[in-house]
């Protein structure tokens, strides 16, 4: 099982995101089994992780199975870009809305 387990998750992830040649998996053991690290493009990261995290959440269903048939454990952590922050809207202080309408 040795890449089996990197090789099926880099496939269906490939199937999934608009950039397969930017999808890399790096594979690791550490004490809680199996971990798979997943880079993808920034644009492909609401792809792979979908809507309230459904696709995400199938995916690691989908390579639990696979690693408990291997007898392993399999984790799975994604390696995104963080979100860029909206620009925030600052609500008009009680002040400002209170101003004679009148000069306008």
């Amino acid at each position: 099982m040795q890449t089996n387990d990197a090789a099926l998750l880099q496939t269906i992830l490939e199937a999934i995101v608009a950039s397969p040649d930017k999808v890399a998996v790096e594979r690791t053991l550490d004490e809680m089994g199996v971990l798979l690290k997943v880079k993808v493009d920034e644009k492909d990261a609401g792809a792979v992780i979908g809507k309230e995290g459904a696709t995400i959440a199938a995916i690691r269903k989908l390579m639990g199975v696979f690693g408990r048939k291997n007898n392993a454990r399999i984790n799975i952590k994604l390696d995104v870009p963080p979100r860029k922050k909206l620009k925030t809207y600052e609500k008009p202080s009680i002040e400002d809305q209170n101003h004679d309408t009148g000069k306008l």
